[in-house]
């Protein structure tokens, strides 16, 4: 099969061609610009970014006239505005010191400077406002029966008062019950303390007997107890403590009982307690005196129980 030159040059004419015009027609993409890009076949020069220039409307007209409408000649009452310069600095004035800033030597990085500026500027409105208010007759102090509205109802602050109410009775509550048992320790405390005195007084007390016993002392000063510490040295006169020898109780038994020596025989008769008669009453021996003895009933005689048949025979009758 015979090919002729010509044949094949215009073929690839023709093709090269077609890729050309598809090229132009369609839009290549960011990936496949960044990839001609690394691969250098993009150059400078070929895409240049064009500045528009900003076109800026300044419409005076427009402005205005937008001003003009929203404009109202409303008096000074509706308005409330006021266009004040600072007031004077008298405190520095007096003192003689450099007086502040004026309106345009303000520096607005100085706090203090600027916070001082915004004061006095108010303070010159205040002083020009307040003339102005009381001519047109706007009250500019509160009468002192003056009751402001309440934000919540009087319902919503009765429940409130309520709630607080209940949280201050659970905190006294709680108090109480802490102070109660602050109060049972203390009183456990103070409950072993007088067990253990009261221990210790016992055998101290025993002590002194089984040495009074053995007769290693004479004093029984042990046997008054707590009569001498329930006394306060200072309401007890000095004979009373300076006093020595036994207590009125002990000198009693000891006449009664005897103390010391031979007891044996002490209450024996003699010859004229036996012949004395004296005290001898026949009425009160016999049990005839008073009304009926000390065992006689009516008439001195005595009530003498039934025996057992005889009770069976009167509840047999019964």
């Amino acid at each position: 099969m015979i090919i002729d030159s010509r044949t094949m040059e215009s073929a690839e004419e023709e093709s090269l061609l077609g890729q050309d015009s598809e090229e132009e027609d369609s839009e290549l993409s960011d990936d496949e610009l960044q990839e001609a890009f690394t691969k250098g076949f993009l150059k400078p020069g070929m895409n240049v970014l064009v500045d528009k220039p900003k076109k800026c409307v300044n419409n005076v007209e427009g402005l205005k006239q937008c001003l003009a409408d929203f404009r109202k000649d409303l008096p000074w009452v509706e308005r409330l505005d006021m266009t004040n310069l600072p007031a004077e600095d008298v405190l520095s004035q007096a003192e003689g010191k450099v007086p502040s800033a004026k309106n345009g030597d303000v520096n607005a990085d100085d706090d203090f400077q600027r916070e001082m500026f915004f004061y006095r500027q108010a303070q010159a409105t205040v002083l020009e406002a307040l003339p102005l208010l009381s001519k047109h007759g706007i009250a500019t102090k509160r009468p002192d029966d003056y009751f402001a509205e309440m934000a919540k109802s009087d319902q919503q602050m009765q429940k409130i008062r309520k709630k607080l109410i209940s949280k201050q009775m659970i905190l006294e509550k709680s108090e109480k019950a802490k102070k109660l048992r602050e109060q049972r320790k203390f009183g456990k405390k103070v409950q072993i303390e007088v067990i253990q005195k009261r221990q210790k007084e016992k055998k101290a007390m025993m002590s002194a007997v089984k040495k009074y016993q053995k007769g290693m002392t004479d004093k029984l000063d042990f046997l008054e107890g707590d009569q001498k510490k329930g006394k306060d040295s200072s309401q007890v006169p000095n004979k009373a403590i300076n006093k020595k020898g036994p207590n009125a109780k002990r000198k009693y038994k000891d006449q009664k009982f005897g103390f010391g020596g031979k007891k044996s025989g002490k209450k024996w008769n003699t010859k004229e307690s036996h012949n004395d008669v004296s005290s001898f009453r026949a009425k009160v021996a016999h049990g005839k005196g008073g009304k009926g003895g000390k065992k006689g009933g009516k008439g001195g005689k005595q009530n003498k129980r039934p025996g057992k048949s005889v009770r069976k025979k009167m509840k047999s009758r019964s």
